[in-house]
């Protein structure tokens, strides 16, 4: 395997995942991430909104990466 494609395998190999398996779950996190970081920042401004939205999320996507291994 030359340097560029161990560079982008070699990660999501060693989560038994293929590039693009691996792509999908990073974007469907990072989405999730964003999500909760606007939740908590509307919830700054607005307390009574999102009272609770941020952490169900970051509890969410850490039983996610918990039970991917």
């Amino acid at each position: 395997m030359d340097h560029v494609a161990r560079l982008f395998l070699t990660h999501p190999a060693s989560v038994n995942e293929t590039y693009f398996q691996h792509f999908r779950f990073a974007m469907t996190f990072a989405f999730w991430l964003l999500m909760a970081g606007l939740a908590a920042l509307v919830h700054a401004i607005l307390p009574f909104l999102f009272e609770k939205t941020a952490g169900r999320i970051i509890l969410r996507l850490a039983h996610k990466i918990e039970s991917r291994h």
